[in-house]
C-alpha cells in the first residue's frame, strides 16, 4: 500500500482479549502493523479495564506509550509511577515494566513498538 494515505477508527477494530493469571482485563487493538503493510513501526491501542494489568516483562526492543485517557501505575524496577491523561513513557530494551489501572475508570493508551517484535 505503499504511497497511500490510509485512515480508520480505533474502535472498529476487533480486540485481542487477555484476562488470565498474568494479565487482567486488557483488550488490545493493532492500529496500525502488517495488515497495512507498515514497514518501521507497530501502534497498538490497549484498553486496561479498571483492576486490570499487563504482564511483568521485558524484551529486546523500545517502545514509546502515550496516555490517552484514564491513569496508570507503570510498575518499574526503581519503583511505582502514577501518570494520568496526556502523559507519555518510554520504555528501554530489556527493562522489566507493568501497567496497572488502578483507578475504577477505564485507562487506553497507545503502544508503539518496533515492525520486527510483532504486533
Amino acid at each position: 500500500m505503499e504511497g497511500k494515505i490510509i485512515t480508520g477508527k480505533a474502535l472498529e477494530i476487533t480486540p485481542q482479549k487477555f484476562d488470565n493469571d498474568k494479565v487482567k482485563g486488557v483488550e488490545k487493538r493493532v492500529l496500525i502493523g502488517k495488515k497495512l503493510d507498515a514497514p518501521n513501526f507497530v501502534m497498538r491501542l490497549f484498553t486496561v479495564a479498571p483492576g486490570g494489568y499487563s504482564p511483568k516483562h521485558s524484551h529486546n526492543w523500545e517502545h514509546e506509550v502515550y496516555i490517552v485517557s484514564g491513569t496508570v501505575t507503570v510498575v518499574t524496577p526503581e519503583g511505582e509511577i502514577k501518570l494520568e491523561e496526556g502523559s507519555f513513557v518510554y520504555v528501554p530494551k530489556n527493562v522489566e515494566h507493568q501497567f496497572r489501572n488502578d483507578s475504577t475508570e477505564t485507562l487506553n493508551f497507545i503502544c508503539v513498538i518496533p515492525a520486527y517484535a510483532g504486533e
